[in-house]
């Protein structure tokens, strides 16, 4: 496995990283693909769109199972093909044409060595916290600034906001400077606060999850604003009343920063 010495010593674990460190041993066996120039950028893709994927099914079956419309923010609208199409071909063209070179440059300084042990539990579940909490303060200060700035808006986030209601497919739909942002807001945060190699992908395959939902336009029972207490969590009720006044609710995911600056706007979820 990529030269690796298979004489090494045993890991000695402790009780936290024992709960994880199967799943870390199995992705390890796996070094190859997780290795390939490529993989940030597939495994980017087929996240994005996995997870899209289920809203998709429940737009198509909207139309013929009225009890669903009770959970959409919209309850008489719903994508066709005309607006998932070009959404779907604007992530792809991204991925291929920008992405897939940033990556085989990061790859041609070297791949990182996979540490053999795996993250304790309690540190994976901090660490996902705070790159969240830090991608949420630098979006926020993006996000009002590129409102605030005519220019900015009209040159790099006008695009973003062209599909209104938004819908789960509609979430990447954006130009390429606001693509390499998040990009880069989320490639930050794991370097600053150190974050273990399984912890970069728990935390990138949830922060897709939660933007996807939040541009879903369905706000079920089990919605994660729902889980959240305090109201501390903006959901998807929350972000769809940005996307329909665009002068309020800027954080993408909670609500503190618009609070302190006085741009939070209450949606009443249904």
């Amino acid at each position: 496995m990529s030269g690796r010495n298979t004489s090494e010593p045993p890991v000695l674990c402790s009780s936290d990283q024992l709960f994880l460190q199967p799943l870390w041993d199995r992705l390890r066996t796996r070094e190859a693909l997780t290795q390939s120039p490529v993989f940030p950028a597939v495994f980017s893709i087929t996240t994005y769109l996995g997870l899209c994927l289920p809203f998709v099914a429940l737009d198509l079956l909207c139309p013929w199972v009225p009890a669903l419309r009770r959970y959409k923010i919209h309850a008489n609208f719903w994508p066709t093909a005309r607006l998932l199409l070009p959404c779907v071909g604007q992530t792809l063209y991204q991925h291929v044409v920008f992405v897939v070179p940033v990556t085989l440059l990061h790859w041609a300084r070297g791949p990182a060595l996979l540490p053999s042990e795996a993250p304790e539990l309690r540190q994976l579940l901090c660490h996902v916290v705070g790159c969240l909490l830090l991608f949420d303060a630098e979006f926020f200060v993006w996000h009002v600034l590129h409102h605030k700035v005519p220019w900015l808006y009209r040159t790099f986030h006008k695009k973003h906001h062209e599909n209104s209601p938004s819908f789960a497919l509609a979430t990447q739909y954006m130009g390429v400077w606001e693509l390499f942002s998040l990009g880069f807001f989320d490639m930050l945060n794991v370097v600053l606060l150190g974050c273990h190699p399984l912890t970069v992908l728990v935390f990138h395959v949830l922060n897709i999850w939660l933007s996807v939902e939040d541009h879903s336009g369905y706000d079920f029972p089990w919605s994660t604003h729902r889980l959240v207490p305090f109201g501390w969590y903006g959901g998807v009720a929350h972000h769809d009343l940005h996307h329909s006044q665009f002068n309020c609710n800027f954080a993408p995911y909670f609500t503190h920063w618009d609070r302190l600056w006085g741009t939070l706007r209450s949606a009443q979820a249904k």
